[in-house]
């Protein structure tokens, strides 16, 4: 197994007797067979991190960007109280690959375009282009599109990334989550377009004179945007550049 080096992510290790539990009740899909992608959410129902989850029997390995890592981790512990729970850092490296998986890795769960991913592999140099992967499939990342106390997970297409279980018990903004699936209908949310030029991060889409979302991530002509749907149906623009959603 050789694969390229994640360079950019941290492992923490949850054991004890309550560990499972213990973060059933917080995180929108449950540790299971396989690698499981799921996020943190705030009582509100926004956004706090996202993360993959590795159910190894002893322990749940949580994989997670490292920016976020120790806000992540006291996040949980404010919540352990006197739960038989240990968070710690563990010292295993991630790699990743595109292609036949080899014994010992799991499939991303998020999009089969993503490959596969290995833990305790140090894997080799990064040469293939993520980004440009990620903004094919439309996946939002934590300090760019997705933002702490701001996402709403349904908006940044949790659904479709298997990144939340409807039918799981009940965690940490569930019943807002939960009436944005049942009793309305999304009105914005993020999407792949077309980008012929290119515009800085968080540039403002403009659908004639009317704002009509914000520009991200641009990889190979196109770009990860957040729109609002009822204006996003022509020509759009953000700064120089011209914008086209296909549905």
């Amino acid at each position: 197994m050789i694969g390229e080096r994640a360079e950019d992510r941290t492992i923490l290790r949850l054991s004890g007797a309550d560990a499972h539990g213990f973060l059933q009740g917080l995180v929108t899909r449950d540790a299971g067979e396989g690698l499981t992608y799921s996020a943190l959410l705030t009582p509100q129902g926004k956004y706090l991190a996202d993360f993959f989850l590795l159910d190894r029997g002893d322990d749940i390995l949580l994989d997670v960007k490292s920016d976020i890592a120790r806000a992540v981790a006291q996040r949980l512990g404010m919540y352990r109280l006197r739960a038989d729970v240990t968070i710690e850092e563990a010292d295993l490296p991630v790699a990743r690959g595109l292609g036949d998986m080899p014994a010992g890795a799991f499939a991303d769960p998020r999009d089969p375009s993503l490959g596969w991913r290995a833990y305790g592999v140090a894997g080799g140099d990064p040469v293939t282009d993520w980004t440009a992967l990620r903004v094919a499939a439309c996946v939002p990342e934590t300090g760019v599109e997705l933002t702490p106390n701001d996402t709403y997970i349904l908006e940044a297409g949790f659904d479709r990334l298997c990144g939340v279980d409807h039918k799981k018990g009940c965690y940490l903004g569930q019943e807002v989550t939960a009436r944005m699936k049942h009793k309305t209908e999304l009105k914005k949310g993020f999407v792949t377009v077309s980008v012929d030029g290119t515009a800085p991060v968080g540039t403002a889409i403009m659908a004639g004179e009317k704002p009509a979302g914000t520009l991200y991530t641009q990889a190979g002509g196109q770009g990860i945007a957040y729109l609002r749907f009822d204006r996003a149906t022509g020509p759009m623009t953000a700064a120089e550049a011209r914008v086209t959603w296909k549905k």
